[in-house]
């Protein structure tokens, strides 16, 4: 019987939102990267852009890197296969972490910082849990958008107005 870690019950996770995150990715069209909502509201590219980053924040977080929002690079992104490739590398490498990292590391302390000073501390594991959260969260805003623009949205959790599997 295999050992069970955090790192790997969160891998789980994170593998069962992927598949859905990557089909809403793949749906963008870039002449709707600017789109908004409401003039408070994150620009529709941005917005997929944060749910193919966020297995990268895993990742960094497991390999006890550090987050820095002032110093954190996004890529360059012209088209929805740009940022499907992020996800998708984003992805690979947070599984590899995932699977590598011990219950010892994950209950690590990580800080969270801006322009070096530290915003938020917790214990990785706990940041990781709140990581995968927030990629929910974000793909729910995006599926929004994408229901603004009449773009189908992909089932998620069971079927879709657009999609039904049943």
């Amino acid at each position: 019987m295999e050992n069970t870690t955090y790192g790997k019950e969160y891998l789980k996770e994170l593998e069962a939102e992927a598949p859905a995150s990557r089909k809403c990715l793949e749906r963008i069209s870039a002449n709707l990267f600017d789109f908004k909502p409401h003039e408070k509201s994150m620009a529709m590219g941005y917005l997929a852009l944060l749910v193919a980053e966020v297995p990268k924040w895993i990742q960094v977080m497991a390999e006890g890197g550090e987050i820095d929002f002032a110093t954190w690079k996004h890529i360059e992104y012209k088209n929805a296969g740009d940022l499907v490739r992020h996800f998708d590398e984003n992805m690979a490498a947070a599984k590899k972490a995932l699977q590598n990292i011990s219950d010892e590391e994950i209950a690590k302390t990580f800080e969270l910082k801006a322009g070096g000073k530290t915003v938020m501390s917790m214990p990785t594991k706990d940041f990781i849990g709140s990581s995968i959260n927030h990629l929910v969260h974000h793909r729910g805003q995006l599926t929004v958008y994408m229901r603004l623009n009449n773009i189908p949205v992909p089932p998620i959790y069971g079927p879709s107005a657009d999609e039904r599997e049943f």
